[in-house]
């Protein structure tokens, strides 16, 4: 599949270019001839006969980069003085800081903020441990806690090399629904030693997001930290993509004018998004699911590549009892979830598809089959990706989740929570509005954090969840 040009992958070229007419409109075609996207140019000096321009440039990938330097090379009269990539530039010292929310000029500030007066504060919350939610961070706080063993597609490459994504969580959570969230990246793989070090933290958090956390340890940290601890613990790469899954196969069936629970689906990918992806559309009503993994497909009594959750999966789903490929599962198929890895299906693969077939195809940063191919084939296509239409992505989610279980002081998560979190993220697309490339409302979307906390508080509170 040939991607397209992506912020992503940004550089800014600072060329030296003699100052002669029509020495710009070279570069420019250089640009141009290497597929390169073209955006700011700004003049940094004039010099005796020399102008020094900084020329930023979206690419396709690193290769993409270095090919487009190598093409404004070969232009006379120009000479690359400098490449910086974009993208390592904003990481630079890190995303995000603490800021004083109080000033702390003069020893007024510093006896009320700090000793002596603080003490009363301690001893006010040390008699009601539940006051932490009122006078200390705690009731706005998130920990984002990792061990870097399946950070996005890269798999395991630890803590330090994954601390790049749980500073960029914790700026979603703050910049979408005003969450302090810290990122805590862990130097163990042991689930219990994982447990035990997020208990300990856990009394300065409202709440605990779990992050890319291999499978099938994930399952096992979540379930014992959710009985330990009295305050939501989230694996956002589980439920936070079933949630905004379950949204846009709900407005898919609206979309259609189908009833979602007589959908037959396969979802490939057996891991932590494709198991949660599968519990709720079961707790949805949807019956006919068929899960496969690199095995093929799922089914009860399978002995290869077995465990525990996959056996569990097994008794709940595959109803037909198809055993064989995901190309065997495929036919007949209404919806494909794809939470795997890139090119997994084929085009024939589509077209073993009954009428009208929905492909989700969310692998990232290259999906299960190319959008380009599957687009001839399908009614809807749905990918993780920001360059295509239908972005499922669970930041449509996980920061209106939060803000809604933070804002009653939640005790925990359950299903009532996330139904109502997908009901309200699907219903933020007016039946009018739904079309085939909109089925799913805009990240940027600021009323989507919103719609979604106040669903999830109150479901909270129906079930018993909210302090």
């Amino acid at each position: 599949m040939l991607s397209l040009c992506s912020p992503s992958y940004s550089i800014t070229i600072r060329v030296e270019i003699e100052n002669r007419i029509g020495m710009f409109a070279r570069i420019a075609t250089a640009i141009s001839s290497a597929g390169g996207d073209m955006g700011a140019v700004d003049i940094v000096r004039v010099e005796k006969g020399k102008i020094i321009r900084d020329i930023t440039v979206n690419a396709r990938d690193v290769a993409h980069e270095k090919g487009i330097v190598k093409a404004i090379k070969t232009v006379a009269g120009v000479k690359v003085i400098r490449v910086m990539d974009r993208t390592f530039s904003a990481h630079l010292g890190g995303k995000i800081e603490v800021k004083n929310k109080l000033p702390v000029r003069d020893r007024n500030d510093l006896s009320k903020v700090y000793t002596p007066g603080v003490a009363r504060v301690c001893m006010d919350i040390h008699q009601n441990k539940e006051h932490a939610y009122r006078y200390t961070i705690k009731g706005n706080s998130v920990a984002v806690v990792s061990d870097g063993t399946a950070v996005l597609g890269l798999g395991d490459i630890g803590p330090e090399a994954a601390l790049p994504v749980m500073e960029g969580k914790a700026m979603i959570f703050k910049e979408f629904a005003d969450i302090d969230a810290f990122p805590v990246v862990l130097a163990t793989k042991d689930v219990d030693e994982i447990v035990r070090t997020v208990k300990n933290i856990a009394p300065a958090f409202g709440g605990i997001n779990l992050e890319d956390i291999s499978a099938p340890r994930c399952f096992e940290v979540e379930e014992k930290l959710r009985k330990l601890l009295d305050i939501p613990v989230f694996h956002d790469d589980q439920h936070g993509t079933a949630v905004v899954v379950l949204a846009a196969l709900m407005n898919t069936a609206r979309l259609l004018k189908r009833d979602m629970k007589k959908f037959k689906v396969v979802v490939v990918g057996a891991g932590a998004a494709g198991s949660a992806t599968t519990k709720i559309l079961l707790s949805a009503g949807v019956r006919d699911i068929i899960v496969c993994d690199k095995s093929g497909t799922v089914y009860a009594g399978r002995k290869q590549d077995m465990d525990p959750y996959k056996r569990e999966l097994a008794k709940a789903t595959n109803p037909r009892k198809v055993k064989g490929t995901i190309s065997d599962a495929m036919k007949g198929a209404d919806v494909f979830i794809g939470l795997s890895a890139p090119n997994v299906i084929m085009p024939d693969d589509i077209r073993r598809m009954s009428r009208d077939p929905v492909v989700f195809a969310l692998a990232n940063p290259d999906p299960e089959i190319a959008p380009e191919e599957a687009e001839p084939l399908v009614r809807v296509i749905a990918t993780g990706r920001s360059d295509y239409p239908n972005q499922i992505n669970n930041m449509l989610g996980f920061p209106g989740i939060f803000r809604g279980l933070l804002n009653v002081r939640a005790r925990g998560v359950n299903e009532a929570v996330k139904h109502a979190a997908a009901q309200a993220i699907a219903y933020m697309v007016d039946e009018a509005e739904l079309t085939e490339d909109y089925i799913i409302p805009s990240l940027f979307d600021r009323k989507v954090v919103s719609s979604v906390a106040e669903a999830v508080a109150e479901a909270a509170r129906k079930t018993g969840l909210a302090r």
